[in-house]
């Protein structure tokens, strides 16, 4: 219901505003995006933020499950910020953010201020198997409304996967961005646990115990592997191909069953990202990563800060 209302209030303030040009109407939707998001902020317990495929919604359906499981809520039901803590208190209000907007209606564009007073948990993903990913959401599933407010490439254009990996704004240099940004206001932040999405393939049970004792609400070990083996891939494709969580929006679900790169669930694969370029191309990628990304995350140099907590 909450979206729902969100959804309305933005598409009627938008509607209200068609004679504006183009990027002012943009730069409107943004923020109002953006004070949606601080209004979660401010009233949640912890905050999950990632960029886009990074492996948010497997990590979101197996906490889902796991609470379905201890308090006998619905097994449609996913988490989306409070809609399970409204039915049982012992839930926590749970924020899940791309990272988006919110400073697009704070001004906060270059530090993490928002976010120093509020639990994060921080989804990390290679980004070169992020850009990969990225593209495919691009060309089958993102809606033409959220490819103009993010710099994707528009509605119909021809782009190869390499093009859009090295030379537009939604590619490598804005995943980089965003992660160099959270690398460098880590120590800032009052409580961090940084969970990457290569450990979570390599034992998914581990990492869900640490989110989960994180947030305070530890898990036992016969309810952790239930979790796991709910969110496995080939269950997450069924439930995709038959609309499980169809009250969630299309986040879980697929507009055509007949195409494998259009579901959300894609591959799953660690790596995989070598599998759509030439080898030249390989290597400049991993040069520009070489280059360019914070070893925080651990993904070129070995990773010299403390990857589970932060305080300052």
């Amino acid at each position: 219901m909450r979206s729902v209302i969100e959804t309305l209030i933005r598409e009627g303030t938008l509607l209200c505003l068609f004679f504006l040009p183009k990027e002012r109407r943009i730069a409107i939707e943004r923020r109002i995006r953006g004070r949606f998001e601080w209004q979660k902020l401010q009233g949640c317990n912890v905050v999950i933020v990632s960029f886009g495929k990074s492996g948010r919604t497997w990590l979101r359906v197996m906490m889902s499950r796991l609470y379905q499981r201890r308090y006998g809520l619905p097994e449609r039901m996913l988490l989306q910020y409070d809609n399970m803590h409204r039915r049982q208190r012992q839930v926590p209000k749970i924020h899940y953010s791309h990272d988006n907007y919110l400073k697009d209606y704070t001004g906060n564009h270059d530090n993490k201020s928002d976010y120093r007073e509020t639990p994060v948990v921080l989804l990390a993903r290679h980004p070169a198997d992020t850009v990969v990913s990225q593209y495919f959401q691009w060309k089958y599933r993102m809606r033409d409304r959220k490819k103009q407010i993010n710099d994707y490439p528009p509605e119909g254009e021809e782009v190869s996967v390499y093009d859009f990996a090295m030379n537009y704004g939604a590619g490598l240099a804005k995943i980089v961005d965003f992660m160099n940004l959270w690398a460098r206001e880590a120590p800032h932040l009052r409580s961090l646990l940084l969970v990457r999405y290569e450990d979570m393939r390599e034992d998914p049970g581990e990492q869900l115990r640490r989110v989960m004792d994180f947030i305070g609400t530890p898990a036992t070990d016969e309810e952790i592997a239930e979790a796991v083996e709910f969110a496995s891939v080939d269950n997450m494709r069924k439930m995709e191909s038959e609309r499980t969580f169809w009250l969630s929006g299309s986040r879980m679900t697929t507009r055509d069953k007949s195409n494998p790169n259009a579901f959300k669930v894609r591959r799953a694969k660690v790596g995989g990202w070598r599998d759509y370029f030439e080898p030249k191309q390989i290597e400049a990628i991993e040069q520009y990563l070489e280059e360019r990304l914070d070893p925080f995350f651990g993904y070129s140099t070995p990773v010299t800060r403390d990857t589970t907590s932060a305080s300052g």
